[in-house]
């Protein structure tokens, strides 16, 4: 019962912004539309922006859905940006009510968990502190978050495609000899 009442919050959340920004939405918009009380939503989560991390964090989910080796992350990343358009009201309703930080928030345990699975599985045969793993996750997490953060203030125009293949371009082979960097 628990996730089909996050799920109607997250309806609902998604329905309101279609209609006003972020920042007019109030938790009682939010059980008005869904046809709950105050209470429920507040045993589910502290606060709309909450809400949001929320449904992020469950599109990613979907999104994801076992890409997150060194074969598969371009797929993986490709389909958080295909999931990020398709919800465009969505996000750019969002975007623009919250600061770059917060938006960075949002993202960044999306990418750290495509990252941290490619990062693991390259790291096989190398002797690296996970620390370091974390390390150099992190530094591809910041580069992925920027480019998805820089895609959604132009307004999602460029073929996400098209921006995947130039970062593999870029990266090729470097989480590799990143680790190699590591070694002990």
């Amino acid at each position: 019962m628990s996730q089909v009442t996050k799920r109607a919050l997250e309806n609902s959340l998604k329905h309101l912004l279609l209609k006003k920004p972020l920042n007019k939405i109030t938790i009682g918009d939010i059980t008005e539309d869904c046809g709950i009380n105050r209470m429920t939503f507040y045993y589910h989560f502290k606060d709309i922006y909450d809400l949001v991390e929320w449904v992020c964090l469950e599109d990613a989910k979907k999104a994801l859905d076992q890409k997150k080796t060194h074969d598969t992350w371009q797929q993986g990343l490709l389909q958080i940006f295909y999931a990020v358009r398709e919800n465009k009201p969505f996000i750019l309703n969002v975007y623009h009510c919250i600061d770059r930080g917060q938006a960075e928030r949002y993202l960044k345990p999306l990418t750290d968990q495509l990252l941290m699975g490619v990062v693991e599985e390259e790291a096989q045969g190398h002797h690296v502190r996970q620390a370091d793993k974390e390390f150099i996750a992190r530094i591809y997490s910041y580069c992925f978050v920027g480019l998805m953060l820089d895609w959604v203030k132009d307004g999602m125009h460029e073929d996400p495609k098209d921006l995947v293949d130039k970062l593999a371009l870029v990266i090729q082979d470097d989480f590799s000899m990143a680790l190699s960097r590591f070694e002990f």
